[in-house]
């Protein structure tokens, strides 16, 4: 492992450290793709009281699914939590406006992701101090002012975004350096991976967040799951 990548490890790892000392009781949302891969590695490896869960919104590819055994088999067991949208919602969303509206407007899409998404999020939050992302400023656009530290007043905590500093780079050389198991659909083209309708493999040279709602503009290209009144939260908080 090359030194700079040493120094994020052991930034990143007193980040989680603290959080779990500090901020609990404390949860990380991964959608089971590379950056949460890392970040599942580093805290089960360290065995801190961070719970692990993924938000199932019914329509997330075999591959996503598949890592939920891959997990539970390199990590002795450990199962992630699981929180999935509100049945009789989807349902009304869906005999309403069809199957597929999200590709009509991105209110549409939007409201699909609140309901899949947005929703249970807010209950695996509840009652918690902290939450934990794996979002990293050279995502996107919409990421580039990212704080390791934020305030969260949609649910009222704090967020950690312990991976702000990490390169592409970086994530996939600390994969292969310590034999993370990761998501096949990587090996595919996919280097950010959402809902299997929403996600599509990109080009070479695109940005690595071009393949996720493909159909709308750079500045929309969020579910909802970081934003307050339709604006990305982004308040460094005053204890970072």
């Amino acid at each position: 492992m090359e030194d700079d990548l040493k120094s994020l490890v052991t930034a990143t790892s007193a980040t989680l450290a603290r959080i779990a000392s500090d901020f609990s009781p404390a949860v990380f949302a991964s959608s089971l793709a590379a950056e949460d891969m890392v970040l599942t590695d580093l805290i089960l490896k360290a065995g801190l009281p961070i719970q692990i869960f993924s938000l199932e919104t019914g329509r997330l590819h075999p591959e996503t699914l598949a890592m939920l055994e891959r997990v539970k088999e390199h990590y002795n067991g450990y199962e992630i939590a699981l929180y999935r949208p509100v049945t009789e919602a989807v349902d009304a969303y869906v005999a309403q406006n069809g199957l597929n509206a999200f590709y009509d407007s991105v209110e549409m899409r939007r409201e699909c992701c609140r309901i899949r998404k947005v929703e249970p999020l807010g209950r695996a939050l509840s009652g918690k101090k902290a939450w934990v992302t794996g979002q990293r400023r050279s995502q996107s656009t919409t990421r580039a002012e990212l704080d390791v530290q934020e305030d969260d007043p949609a649910h009222n905590m704090i967020k950690f975004n312990p991976l702000a500093d990490w390169s592409e780079t970086d994530v996939w050389n600390y994969l292969r350096d310590n034999q993370v198991p990761y998501n096949a659909l990587h090996d595919q083209g996919f280097p950010s991976i959402g809902c299997a309708p929403c996600t599509r493999a990109i080009e070479p040279g695109e940005d690595v967040r071009a393949g996720r709602w493909w159909w709308e503009n750079p500045d929309s290209k969020e579910c909802g799951l970081h934003m307050v009144d339709g604006k990305l939260i982004r308040i460094k908080s005053v204890n970072a």
